[in-house]
């Protein structure tokens, strides 16, 4: 193998001309020859015994020609690249150059390689975050889902209303006849959830235990196709009404529900726990919004391969997300009516951010020369082994020395974004609310 040409092209692509010799092709040959005698039939000879030269006798030397491209391209491409010490990305694109014959064959092969990247600034970025306050009516929303959580479904003997659950028998009909899927006994419906036909919900407010109605309801266009836009009729009784018994915020509910003795101890603890929360979120939304100023500051060609591979490496990791909920891909894609193309198409944006994010931290991991040393790289195995309850050389079996090492260095780069920015914190607008006045001062 001999590289006869490389030259450097827009878009950050390089084209190799690369020359295979007789000698690399005749071991090529022979390969191709090997692979596929076994399908030729030749009479006189057992299948697969026949000799190479009889082969090329009846069907010309050519015959192997085209398997012997292929069994030598993977290696002269691959000690082409090793010479001219490029990183590539993505597949190559070759066109022969000079066709096949005894004394071997030339191509040419164009593919995408690392870009070149200049940074811009990151260090010393200034951005602006919002003041982190918690109000009084933080502190009772969250209260109020503590509350739901602990609210109770009573009976009562009256007509149903908005808010209420009724336990429902109900049957579908189209034109009169039953349809598939249209059948429920006993079924717990909370009227305003808008988790039934849109319409139907709505008519079932005012029905009392024991009464009957026929539901006339529309299907949305949308609907699936055997009954999308069609006028169906619900036969449905009312077996039960129920409505929500909430508990009484006072120092009774905050023992009920919490270690607190008082309800104004539980406000506190709640007002605490959502102001780590809110620290925590604006830390994470700080980081993401810096290290995007980072990105978006590169100057460089980023290759479309990059960002296709990307693109599809999101793709992959939703089929995961979607397998651990329990949801099957191939279902999802016929529910949805989405085709692969069409998700690959709508990553290719966040694609193209991951991408630059990625190509800004290898450059100024490069510029600042960060390397993980051992001690770090152990005191990060020892801290995922504290966090998941697991021994050291459990976590190592999961997770490789040069992964953990690139994590160490990541977390390297963003502290040091970070502690350079110059932040400016937006006070929040002030409220003339006594509530938020007395949940400060307790």
């Amino acid at each position: 193998m001999s590289v006869k040409n490389f030259e450097t092209l827009e878009n950050s692509q390089v084209a190799l001309t690369i020359e295979v010799d007789a000698a690399a092709f005749e071991a090529a040959i022979e390969v191709a020859y090997k692979k596929m005698v076994k399908s030729i039939n030749i009479q006189g000879f057992r299948p697969g015994k026949a000799p190479r030269k009889m082969i090329e006798k009846m069907y010309g030397v050519e015959v192997f020609y085209e398997e012997a491209i292929n069994a030598a391209f993977p290696d002269a491409y691959e000690a082409a690249i090793a010479e001219k010490e490029v990183k590539v990305v993505g597949y190559p694109t070759v066109e022969m150059i000079e066709d096949a014959s005894e004394n071997g064959f030339t191509f040419k092969a164009t593919v995408d390689v690392y870009p070149v990247v200049t940074l811009g600034e990151y260090k010393g970025l200034e951005i602006e975050q919002d003041e982190i306050k918690v109000m009084a009516a933080d502190v009772n929303a969250r209260l109020k889902q503590m509350a739901d959580r602990n609210t109770r479904l009573v009976s009562v003997e009256r007509a149903a209303k908005k808010g209420d659950t009724t336990v429902i028998d109900f049957e579908g009909f189209d034109a009169g006849v039953a349809f598939d899927g249209g059948k429920g006994e006993n079924f717990s419906l909370e009227l305003g959830s808008g988790s039934f036909v849109p319409g139907f919900e709505e008519q079932v407010i005012g029905m009392s235990v024991g009464e009957e109605k026929d539901i006339d309801i529309t299907f949305p266009t949308e609907y699936h196709a055997d009954l999308a836009g069609k006028a169906v009729v619900f036969k449905v009784k009312v077996n039960e009404v129920k409505e929500k018994e909430v508990p009484a915020m006072d120092d009774e509910f905050a023992k009920d529900v919490s270690e607190f003795d008082t309800l104004k101890d539980l406000k506190a603890d709640l007002k605490k726990q959502i102001t780590t929360e809110r620290e925590e979120a604006a830390k994470r939304s700080l980081e993401d919004a810096l290290m995007e100023k980072v990105a978006a500051g590169i100057t460089c060609n980023v290759p479309a391969s990059m960002v296709k591979t990307q693109a599809e490496r999101f793709v992959e990791n939703f089929k995961m997300q979607l397998q651990q909920q329990g949801m099957d891909y191939n279902q999802y894609i016929q529910m949805t009516g989405m085709e692969e193309s069409k998700l690959i198409e709508d990553a290719m944006e966040p694609a193209l951010r991951q991408v630059r994010l990625d190509l800004a931290m290898g450059a100024i991991i490069e510029a600042e020369k960060f390397v993980a040393e051992e001690d770090a790289i152990e005191a990060e195995y020892a801290s995922m082994s504290e966090k998941y309850g697991m021994d050291v050389e459990t976590v190592k079996k999961y997770i490789p020395a040069q992964q953990m090492a690139d994590q160490v260095i990541t977390a390297r780069v963003i502290a040091m974004v970070i502690d350079s920015a110059k932040v400016s914190v937006v006070k929040a607008a002030k409220k003339a609310d006594k509530k938020d006045d007395k949940i400060e001062a307790e």
